[in-house]
């Protein structure tokens, strides 16, 4: 019986105006961020320098390498390292047990039965 006391119109025009608000907050926030993204890359532009290059004949024959040979020393190294930590065995081993300590609970609020839920009635 409850179904036929409610005044259904109101109940309709409730409804479409949390939809509609709800809908329009989103499209606002879809505008909002947009808006930012705009923004955020217009300050972010810097201006382009004109830089000129000299170019002569030996700079033109003479090519600098692809990788720095810094870099490649430097992988070439860690490899070896790892390939001598990993065949002479030096590497960590860990245990393979697993101590469990079992501790007595303290007088925590967790743990104390007075004030639990079975003992409100007093």
């Amino acid at each position: 019986m409850t179904l036929l006391s409610i005044n259904w119109p109101h109940v309709w025009i409730v409804t479409g105006l949390g939809f509609l608000t709800v809908v329009s907050l989103l499209v606002f926030l879809i505008f909002v961020l947009k808006l930012l993204g705009i923004v955020i890359t217009n300050t972010e532009k810097t201006p382009v320098k004109s830089v000129t290059l000299e170019t002569s004949a030996s700079a033109k024959t003479e090519h600098a390498p692809l990788v720095p040979t810094s870099s490649v020393n430097d992988d070439l190294a860690a490899i070896a390292m790892a390939l001598h930590l990993y065949f002479n065995r030096i590497h960590d081993t860990e245990p393979t047990e697993i101590n469990i300590k079992s501790v007595e609970p303290g007088n925590s609020p967790w743990n104390f039965k007075l004030y639990g839920m079975n003992n409100l009635h007093r």
